[in-house]
């Protein structure tokens, strides 16, 4: 779980508005899921509250962050950012997704992780180059797995792609090809997104 710049920034002015700031940690848990996606709380709580088993981060000198123990499998390698279209607000950016299985990742796959050698440099060419991209259109492409034997990789599509109608045409003719390029032990890509799951459930 980490915060970018913009986002860490937000939570530590509103943290700065509470009664006895240095006591609270910023605590986000998984509260269950609608509509194919989770849903989540996100708020200030007393960081002495933390259980032994809760996952318990410092970030820097003035914030402590804390996902309750059984959120932490499914917010590993979540990201709090802040996007400031509109009104601006804090969006939770997580590659994990409930259920799986059900949505076509092998559950072996999905036990294996993304932090393997193939699914380390897949999540850089997303980060880096495909995500970038298709910013500007309010989209986004997260790994959620990926077949290190046969190259496989599972992709999560949000935000403006999640439900469109072009999403097939960006993943075939956008990302998939960009991973190709530059991954070429890439042999296929796999949309598992919910398209159905919401009118906009990226923010």
């Amino acid at each position: 779980m980490s915060l970018d710049p913009e986002a860490r920034q937000v939570v530590i002015d509103a943290l700065s508005q509470e009664p006895d700031p240095e006591r609270l940690a910023l605590w986000l848990e998984v509260r269950g899921v609608q509509q194919g996606q989770f849903v989540y709380d996100l708020y200030f709580q007393a960081a002495a509250d933390a259980a032994e088993d809760d996952a318990v981060t410092e970030d820097g000198d003035d914030l402590v962050v804390v996902v309750p123990s059984g959120s932490v499998d499914r917010l590993r390698g979540a990201r709090l950012e802040w996007n400031a279209e509109g009104e601006g607000g804090l969006v939770l950016v997580n590659p994990n997704v409930p259920e799986p299985e059900g949505l076509g990742v092998p559950s072996e796959v999905l036990a294996a992780g993304t932090g393997g050698p193939l699914g380390s440099r897949v999540t850089v060419v997303l980060d880096q180059i495909v995500n970038p991209s298709i910013a500007a259109h309010g989209g986004r492409a997260d790994l959620v797995a990926v077949d290190e034997n046969d190259g496989t990789a599972y992709l999560r599509l949000s935000g403006g792609c999640q439900g469109c109608a072009m999403s097939r045409m960006t993943l075939t003719q956008g990302i998939e090809a960009a991973l190709r390029d530059e991954v070429p032990e890439i042999t296929r890509v796999i949309d598992v997104t919910d398209h159905a799951g919401g009118a906009n459930p990226y923010y």
